[in-house]
C-alpha cells in the first residue's frame, strides 16, 4: 500500500475498533496529521484519562504509553513500535529510588513522568516539564528527591526554596544535551528580533540564554500569545513542524536540525496500521506497580488541575 492507502486503512480500523490515536509533539508530521490529539506529556496524560474509546494507539515513547495504560485500566493501550524506549527513563531504575528514600527518609519523591512505571510506583507524585515547579512547591516537605533529569531539577531549584536532590546525579536527555550556548548565541546574533524558547531539559547555560523556558505545550502557547514574528526553537525538531502548521504567519527556526529523538521517530504509518490491524504491542503494567504509579500520577493531575482553576 502507498502512504495514502495506509492512512485510509488506519482510519477505517480506527472506526471498527472504536480507537483513538494520541501523538506526542515530537512524532513524525504524517503521524501528527493523523492523530486525534497531539500534546506534551501532561496534555496526553490528561487527555488519556478522559478519553472515550475502547482502544488507545499511543504514538510516543514507552513511559508515556505506560501512563496511558495506568490511567485507563479498562482500556487497551497499544504502542506501534515497542522499541520506542526513552533512554533517560532507563537511567532511573526503581532500586535506585528505593535506596535514595532510605537515605533521605523525610524527603518527598517527585519523579518526572519521563520515568518507567516501576520507578514511578516509588514516587509520592509525578510531574512534567510543564508543571514541575508547581508540583514541588505544592508539597509540604522541604527536601525533594527529584529525577531523572538533572537539568529539569536545576530549573526547578531556581524556582523553589526547597532542597532539590537530583536522582540520579547526572540523568539527562541526549537530544536536549545537543544544544550548546555557542550555537544559541550565533542564532541570537543572526536573528536579534527572535524570541528564544528553550526546553528545561537543556543545560543550565542554554536555559540562561532563553527568552522563555517552556515545555513543548508552553512553546505553542507562547508562539500564539507573543507579538514576535520569529522564534528560535530549542527542543526536538518535531515540534517545529507543528508550530509552522499552526502559525503560518510566523517563522520558526530550529536551533539544531539534527536534534532528533530517534526513539520518538520509530513509529511509522505502516507500524500504526499493523498495530491496529493485529491489536499487537499491548502495553501492560503489573497491577501492583500500576496501582502505586496511578496514585502518583493522579496526585499530579489533581494538583495541576487545582492550580488551573484557582
Amino acid at each position: 500500500m502507498n502512504p495514502e492507502q495506509i492512512k485510509n486503512a488506519i482510519l477505517k480500523l480506527k472506526d471498527e475498533h472504536n480507537a483513538i490515536i494520541l501523538a506526542h509533539n515530537y512524532q513524525r508530521e504524517e503521524i501528527q496529521l493523523l492523530a486525534d490529539y497531539i500534546g506534551d506529556s501532561l496534555d496526553l496524560a490528561r487527555y488519556s484519562a478522559k478519553v472515550d474509546a475502547s482502544l488507545i494507539l499511543f504514538c510516543g515513547v514507552d513511559f508515556m504509553a505506560e501512563t496511558a495504560a495506568i490511567l485507563n485500566p479498562k482500556k487497551t493501550v497499544l504502542i506501534p513500535d515497542p522499541e520506542a524506549r526513552c533512554p533517560m527513563a532507563a537511567q532511573l531504575p526503581a532500586q535506585l529510588v528505593r535506596e535514595a528514600k532510605r537515605e533521605h527518609p523525610g524527603a518527598a519523591v517527585v519523579l518526572y513522568v519521563n520515568t518507567l512505571a516501576e520507578a514511578r510506583a516509588e514516587a509520592d507524585v509525578t510531574c512534567t516539564s510543564a508543571n514541575a515547579p508547581l508540583i514541588v512547591n505544592a508539597l509540604d516537605e522541604e527536601e525533594i528527591l527529584f529525577g531523572p533529569d538533572r537539568n529539569l531539577a536545576w530549573f526547578v531549584q531556581q524556582r523553589s526554596d526547597k532542597k532539590i536532590i537530583p536522582l540520579p546525579d547526572r540523568g539527562y536527555c541526549y537530544v536536549h544535551r545537543m544544544f550548546s550556548p555557542a550555537d544559541i548565541m550565533l542564532l541570537k546574533e543572526r536573528y536579534p528580533d527572535a524570541e528564544v524558547l528553550v526546553h528545561p531539559e537543556c543545560d543550565p547555560e542554554v536555559q540562561n540564554l532563553a527568552s522563555h523556558i517552556c515545555s513543548t505545550s508552553q512553546m505553542l502557547l507562547r508562539a500564539k500569545a507573543s507579538p514576535a514574528k520569529r522564534f528560535i526553537i530549542v527542543t526536538e525538531v518535531g515540534l517545529v513542524d507543528r508550530l509552522r502548521r499552526e502559525f503560518p504567519d510566523k517563522e520558526f527556526i530550529p536551533a539544531l536540525e539534527t536534534a532528533v529523538c530517534k526513539q520518538m521517530k520509530k513509529h511509522t504509518l505502516e507500524k500504526l496500521y499493523l498495530a491496529l490491524r493485529d491489536k499487537k504491542h499491548v502495553v501492560r503494567v503489573p497491577p501492583n506497580i500500576a496501582t502505586k504509579a496511578r496514585a502518583a500520577t493522579e496526585r499530579m493531575l489533581e494538583i495541576s488541575g487545582r492550580a488551573t482553576h484557582d
